[in-house]
């Protein structure tokens, strides 16, 4: 699972501006995004449950995680791989109850306590952030890069990062263990998704092979 966390899109049809949501959808799957969660947070149960259907058969054939945001019953209905939920939502132990063992559960975490009670409660990845200063969410509370690296050596749980992450400030978590990015506007809001996906690929791909280099010179040292 930890290698489909690697480039991680959340959905946001505002951020397109009246582009065509599918086909901006299809061109990040088909860029190299490896795991895609729905997360409308103004579109009705109907418009969800339709956008679910239709995002199921899409990562299907490009065989990418598909994840429901808060949705645990829209989740079961179109077969998601899994659902995440955040601090304020269902419980994580209920949701398992629902969803059963074979689905993944991701949770929000803004701090080692939170992160703490994910990992204990069952949940298979947390998503940390915000990590900077995001559009879309403005009620977002700011993790620390302190507060990650905690996390990071006091838990063995997959990490993904999420709020205001771009290529510009990834190298901000430069030996940090990371296990994917969740990105929304810095992919939705560029002309050629498409591209940009190629990009953020190739770019995890550099961070990657850096990250096995110096683990490979600590182990010879």
């Amino acid at each position: 699972m930890e290698e489909k966390l690697k480039l991680y899109l959340v959905t946001d049809s505002e951020i397109l501006n009246g582009r065509d949501f599918y086909k901006c959808i299809e061109d990040a799957l088909k860029g190299g995004v490896t795991t895609l969660q729905l997360r409308e947070k103004n579109a009705n149960g109907k418009e969800f449950l339709e956008k679910a259907y239709k995002l199921r058969a899409l990562t299907k054939k490009y065989d990418a995680l598909f994840i429901i945001n808060d949705r645990v019953d829209i989740a079961m209905l179109c077969d998601a791989d899994g659902v995440h939920v955040g601090q304020s939502d269902i419980p994580l132990e209920e949701v398992r109850i629902l969803v059963g063992k074979d689905k993944i559960i991701g949770i929000s975490a803004h701090n080692i306590e939170e992160a703490t009670a994910a990992k204990n409660g069952g949940a298979d990845y947390i998503g940390v952030g915000a990590m900077f200063n995001t559009t879309t969410k403005n009620d977002a509370t700011i993790v620390t890069v302190d507060q990650l690296k905690e996390i990071d050596e006091n838990l063995d749980i997959p990490k993904v990062l999420i709020g205001g992450i771009n290529l510009d400030n990834i190298d901000t978590f430069k030996g940090i263990n990371i296990d994917g990015y969740a990105i929304v506007s810095a992919i939705l809001k560029c002309d050629d998704i498409y591209n940009e996906c190629l990009k953020w690929t190739k770019s995890l791909q550099k961070q990657i092979q850096e990250v096995n280099y110096d683990k490979c010179n600590h182990n010879i040292r």
